[in-house]
């Protein structure tokens, strides 16, 4: 998912049915890495099993999920990776956000490219070999250390502190957010798309450097994907407020957890909207498996069983309130 940060460092410069009543998607699911044999709320079980089967029905060594922000990627992965344990499957959980730039590398793009590029998130922004190379040992059964990004510190944690994957790795959940999205078409590119486009990068110079990552940079990464899942949003409009629900629970862990106000959060996914369209639009046709969502993620429609959808609809989400 993309980034977590302080205003102060996303500013611009210039994640079997269940009995009704209950949810399939639990909002205030942790977000981040849950610890083995812990099974994060989320995901009806009956849907994150069908999941599981579909990557073991394949013979996938890399499954991926991808989604707009929001939608319950990183939970639905952490929940599928559970339950391959509970079934005695070795099973890794990987994020593209473990491979983010770090500030001084996103700094330099930043003063050798566009200041736009000081944020985290977008193509670009991402060391897709290091992801290649992990992947790859992943595949090949092999000990090696997963990279950790502190999203909190934006800062990727030195190798020495990345946690162990054992041997044997029988599974790999890969999920980020615009996954196999491919490049736009140069000439969907000349207009800008929102008021960030057309105040921070009238020329398109941003956008056409995150477009040209996604045409030649990410294609290896691609490559390594076995199968790919895509968790489709009803459109653009639900994220800002999906987003807005992360920050909610960010600022309920504590104050270490910087976060922002609303009017913010509605400027940040303002980086990824052109992007998120596009995938909107491009998925459906290159993912294996495309699982249609409402605004309040239910699923409405499961590429894998027909329409309507089995999977049961949710309860209104839960809202963390703020406190007085």
């Amino acid at each position: 998912m993309p980034s977590s940060s302080h205003p102060s460092q996303i500013k611009s410069p210039v994640k079997s049915p269940t009995k009704a009543g209950t949810k399939p998607f639990d909002t205030t699911a942790p977000a981040g890495h849950a610890p083995a044999g812990h099974a994060p709320a989320g995901y009806a079980p009956a849907f994150v099993a069908s999941v599981l089967d579909d990557a073991l029905g394949h013979d996938c060594r890399v499954y991926a999920i991808a989604g707009a922000q929001g939608c319950g990627k990183s939970t639905l992965a952490a929940q599928v990776a559970a339950l391959a344990r509970t079934r005695g499957l070795r099973a890794i959980r990987l994020s593209i956000d473990d491979v983010y730039l770090g500030p001084r590398a996103r700094r330099a793009l930043a003063r050798r490219v566009h200041p736009l590029f000081a944020i985290r998130g977008p193509p670009g922004t991402h060391d897709p070999a290091l992801a290649c190379e992990i992947l790859d040992a992943l595949r090949e059964g092999r000990r090696i250390r997963l990279p950790r990004f502190d999203k909190a510190g934006d800062r990727r944690w030195p190798p020495s502190r990345w946690p162990w994957a054992d041997a044997g790795a029988d599974l790999t959940i890969f999920e980020g957010w615009f996954l196999k999205t491919p490049a736009q078409p140069d000439a969907a590119l000349r207009r800008p798309l929102n008021a960030l486009e057309r105040e921070d990068d009238p020329d398109g110079v941003w956008r056409r450097y995150c477009n040209e990552a996604l045409r030649h940079d990410y294609t290896a990464l691609w490559a390594r994907l076995d199968r790919l899942l895509f968790l489709r949003a009803p459109g653009f409009a639900p994220v800002a407020g999906w987003r807005w629900e992360q920050e909610q629970r960010l600022r309920a862990k504590g104050p270490r957890h910087r976060t922002m106000t609303r009017s913010q959060v509605e400027h940040f996914v303002q980086h990824f909207e052109r992007i998120s369209r596009h995938a909107l639009d491009a998925l459906p046709a290159i993912a294996e498996r495309t699982v249609s969502l409402d605004e309040q993620r239910g699923i409405v429609q499961d590429s894998a069983t027909g329409t309507p959808s089995p999977w049961p609809r949710p309860a209104p989400p839960h809202v963390i309130r703020r406190r007085s």
